[in-house]
């Protein structure tokens, strides 16, 4: 278990692909708190020497640019083709996020803390926050969201909702539900509900 400091509470944020999690979880953190980005984390993890090589190895060059970097496009046609391929990279990458998480926690000054990821769940990540915040959309919003922000086709999104744990699960862990199946004022009005939550108890 990690060892929090008493005076520090992490709030963790997630939901599935483009249901807005991120931009709850900016508007969540506010001017004092920190925000912990676990896809970012990620993408830093793919560029590093040790993930490289395992992904290499695991999903031979097919997955490379010219320039020999990992083409991120290419890994998730890869992986998501077939749920064997995405449970391999999450072998690669889960471990090392975890680990990244909880030295940024560990180390942090702020009091409070925003942790954003879609896979808090999946990947183990629920010990590390004291309360959760679950984001939900309707999933044809979730697709056309997708299709505009990613460039992702429709069936490349419906392959992505697929792979993550169903907004039905998320929601028996969550202490706070935000829908943001609106008008983006109203999604601020839930997280403002939430912030004055939090700061009277």
């Amino acid at each position: 278990m990690l060892k929090r400091r008493k005076n520090k509470f992490v709030l963790g944020v997630t939901g599935g692909i483009s249901s807005g999690k991120s931009t709850v979880a900016r508007g969540l953190k506010g001017r004092q708190g920190l925000l912990i980005d676990a896809d970012r984390l990620g993408h830093a993890i793919l560029k590093s020497p040790a993930a490289y090589r395992k992904i290499v190895k695991t999903f031979g060059p097919k997955v490379l640019k010219k320039n020999r970097a990992i083409d991120r496009v290419k890994l998730a046609q890869v992986v998501f083709s077939r749920p064997a391929g995405l449970a391999k990279l999450n072998r690669i990458i889960h471990p090392e996020i975890i680990r990244r998480i909880r030295r940024l926690i560990e180390r942090a000054k702020n009091k409070f803390i925003v942790l954003d990821a879609a896979l808090i769940l999946e990947a183990g990540l629920l010990e590390l926050v004291d309360k959760l915040v679950v984001v939900v959309a309707k999933k044809e919003q979730q697709i056309k969201r997708g299709q505009k922000k990613l460039g992702l086709s429709r069936h490349q999104m419906l392959q992505r909702i697929k792979s993550q744990i169903s907004q039905k699960v998320k929601l028996r862990f969550a202490d706070f539900i935000i829908d943001n199946s609106s008008q983006l004022s109203k999604t601020k009005q839930q997280v403002a509900k939430i912030r004055r939550q939090l700061w009277k108890s």
